[in-house]
């Protein structure tokens, strides 16, 4: 069976909630890429700033600038100004159009690093959010690197922490709330597999409806 999509999906995840590796079997089911940690290749590759600056940023608030100030600067691309800006200025630009090349290169998974927003402009973004109840998510988190329920919860919090102050900082939107998503799916309610089954599904619905001109 050919199992294809027009769309690129992004994923937000809660920490645990499985969301990497749901992104993975999503992106095998179609045969497409998935990038998580590769988009920070990709925008080191473009941008000529050095991957640890990527990494050191990677989905991690900052305060010392202005949203607005940042969108001012993206409209007018890499400006003069460029030059000037403080680093993590940099990460995120060069990170928004790392999202914008790939999409425009073909179907894919990304996930996070507010590819949803990057992307929003684009009909054939389906943006997903995957959530999951804490306790699942500790168990987990638990089992997978050898924590105790107590360290799996501080890893959980500090992360969940950050990516939102993140997301909420750059996008101006909320991180996790439904409106801001095509799909949202709870995944310790579901079990991994099942997520994915669920998602493949909205996704080819989505498909048919952009065919049929239905949205």
């Amino acid at each position: 069976m050919n199992n294809s999509t027009s769309s690129i999906i992004t994923i937000g995840r809660q920490y645990g909630s499985g969301g990497r590796q749901i992104g993975q079997e999503i992106a095998n089911y179609f045969g497409i890429k998935c990038y998580d940690k590769e988009l920070l290749e990709h925008a080191a590759n473009d941008s000529g700033i050095c991957k640890e600056l990527f990494e050191n940023h990677d989905e991690k608030p900052t305060n010392s600038f202005l949203y607005s100030l940042v969108m001012d600067t993206y409209s007018f691309g890499y400006s003069s100004g460029f030059s000037d800006m403080p680093m993590n200025h940099k990460v995120f630009l060069a990170q928004f159009d790392a999202i914008k090349k790939l999409a425009s290169e073909g179907p894919c998974v990304m996930v996070g690093r507010c590819a949803d927003y990057a992307l929003a402009d684009n009909p054939d973004c389906f943006s997903v959010f995957i959530h999951a109840d804490l306790d699942w998510r500790i168990n987990r988190i638990s089992a997978k690197y050898h924590k105790s329920p107590k360290e799996a919860r501080d890893m959980i919090n500090k992360t969940d922490k950050s990516r939102a102050s993140y997301y909420n900082y750059y996008t101006n939107k909320k991180w996790g709330n439904a409106a801001s998503y095509s799909f949202c799916i709870d995944s310790s309610k579901f079990g991994v597999d099942a997520a994915v089954r669920a998602i493949i599904e909205a996704i080819e619905i989505f498909d048919v409806n952009k065919k049929n001109k239905v949205i």
